[in-house]
């Protein structure tokens, strides 16, 4: 039965009833059937015909619930994997493409000296990419975002890789309600987190990270605005440095977030350490 069909008869079967059984009680009932009695069990009738569609309703409804849950895990799912496709194309392919440039000059090379030096190129490209593969697996591992995973647990989780990859100090001041972000959101917001943190652990050499996220009701856009802070006492980077041919940290995170409405900003903080922000507005889109 569809749901259309269940609204209609929720509306009209007790009507229907309720007047079907005073028809009935008052011309053939009345004699057994006392006027007491009778308004007793009117609603009683009524009662329980609606309980029974009632019961039929609900069950659609929850089926419906899980069909669309089980939809937005899948969805989820899809497009974080559709982000690695492209994070594979943008950037392993293109390292993969330069080593083998590399490998074509390291045949080329006529002394010892440029011999040398292209080998240690092609040692730090490969280095890089398997930087990039050990980032792409974890993402496989951590997405799509569990629906009933709260959001303490997902970011403890990635400051538990922290400590337990490189030994990073990681506080965490989180003063963001739970049900803030809709769950793609919950998904990129991490995946940005976790790159942040990987740029740091690849190339700051940080002691200490703090992460805080905030939230704010904007009166101007009548919507809610956050701001999470990613902060280390590393030794930083200039931000040409970032954004320079070969580096895709940063465009990925910053792809991530307009892709949100959000933004990504990068800041030297001194004497030393860097401080990304991404902020924008919270809340299903």
């Amino acid at each position: 039965m569809s749901y259309k069909w269940l609204k209609w008869l929720i509306l009209w079967i007790p009507t229907v009833a309720i007047g079907l059984w005073e028809y009935l009680r008052h011309t053939l009932l009345l004699p057994f059937i006392s006027m007491d009695l009778g308004n007793l069990l009117a609603p009683v009738f009524v009662f329980a015909i609606t309980l029974t569609l009632l019961r039929a309703l609900f069950a659609k409804l929850e089926n419906m619930q899980e069909t669309l849950q089980r939809e937005r895990i899948v969805k989820a799912a899809f497009e974080e994997r559709e982000q690695l496709a492209r994070e594979l194309h943008d950037g392993i392919s293109q390292s993969l493409f330069m080593l083998s440039v590399k490998l074509d000059k390291l045949e080329r090379a006529k002394t010892a000296a440029d011999a040398q030096l292209t080998t240690d190129q092609i040692r730090k490209t490969v280095r890089h990419v398997y930087d990039d593969v050990r980032q792409s697996i974890a993402n496989l591992h951590d997405a799509p975002l569990r629906a009933d995973m709260s959001w303490m647990q997902s970011i403890h989780h990635l400051t538990d890789e922290m400590a337990q990859t490189c030994g990073i100090r990681t506080n965490v001041e989180w003063e963001v309600q739970d049900g803030l972000f809709s769950h793609k959101q919950k998904v990129e917001l991490l995946a940005i987190m976790r790159e942040a943190l990987m740029n740091v652990q690849k190339h700051a050499k940080a002691e200490h990270i703090l992460i805080r996220c905030e939230s704010e009701f904007s009166p101007e856009v009548k919507q809610r605005l956050f701001r999470c802070l990613i902060v280390d006492d590393g030794i930083g980077a200039a931000p040409e440095k970032l954004f320079e041919k070969g580096k895709y940290g940063v465009k990925m995170m910053q792809e991530r977030a307009e892709a949100l409405g959000w933004s990504v900003t990068l800041q030297q903080r001194k004497p030393q350490g860097t401080t990304i922000e991404i902020s924008g507005r919270s809340g299903s889109k």
